[in-house]
């Protein structure tokens, strides 16, 4: 009988902009024993402006990558849109678990084999890779952005009575099967999105795992408005909060 690691079929699904330079690095990165097991590798370009399709389209034709494709989004989605996108896609395409890997080097695609070790087990339904549980400082994270996710991230698992270490890391992996129990497609085409995600989650009882992985910072640009980005994740926590007491139905929380 086939172990269940052998019978999942696994997708990874990059979500890039203007990742021209960091795309190719991250691709490299992918360990050879992950490349062996997953079915399809796919980019998804949020309509960037520099090359960044050209250079994935590059990287195919040069390196002979058969299973990896590239989607390119007409206009920009969002970053919530552009994983809509992703998710409708791998769940079309009958994947039984997809990972989500930034394609701007920020999170080590060195680490996706201990972020689906839990679904070779069977015990999970979510996987994300946390830096909160490892040592993000001296990764290089910024103090005002350290202080600001252990900030949100009390006040989250307050609201929502969890404990989880973090929020807000992007390096994640779903069961397809999770993601057709709750409507991903309500959630923000922001950045906000990846909480809202994860409230759908923990409102429909599905089982979500930590792992620590390593921080890195680097000269990349974030496109993230740290300010507005902590107001969106303190709105969709009053919206939780009036919807759970009854006093403002929330379409994206209505999770029976």
């Amino acid at each position: 009988m086939n172990s269940p690691a052998a019978q999942l079929r696994v997708a990874i699904y990059i979500p890039a902009y203007n990742a021209s330079r960091t795309l190719p690095l991250v691709l490299d990165r992918i360990p050879e024993d992950v490349k062996n097991r997953v079915e399809e590798i796919f980019i998804v370009d949020n309509a960037s402006p520099d090359n960044t399709y050209l250079i994935a389209v590059g990287y195919k034709n040069e390196k002979g990558v058969h299973n990896l494709n590239i989607i390119r989004n007409e206009r920009n989605l969002g970053y919530g849109g552009s994983q809509k996108v992703a998710y409708r896609y791998a769940i079309e395409k009958g994947y039984d678990v997809v990972v989500m890997l930034h394609g701007d080097a920020q999170y080590a695609p060195e680490k996706i084999g201990n972020l689906l070790e839990p679904f070779d087990s069977g015990g999970a339904d979510m996987v994300f890779g946390s830096r909160m549980a490892g040592l993000p400082l001296k990764g290089g994270m910024p103090l005002h952005r350290f202080l600001g996710n252990k900030f949100l991230t009390a006040v989250q698992n307050f609201v929502l009575d969890w404990n989880l270490s973090e929020f807000h890391s992007g390096f994640r992996v779903f069961s397809c099967a999770a993601l057709r129990k709750v409507p991903f497609h309500l959630c923000s085409d922001d950045y906000h999105f990846d909480t809202e995600i994860l409230v759908q989650f923990k409102l429909r009882g599905l089982r979500v795992v930590e792992r620590p992985i390593p921080t890195h910072y680097g000269g990349e640009r974030s496109y993230v408005n740290v300010w507005r980005y902590g107001l969106d994740i303190l709105y969709v926590m009053a919206e939780y909060i009036l919807h759970q007491k009854g006093i403002r139905k929330v379409e994206k929380f209505d999770i029976a």
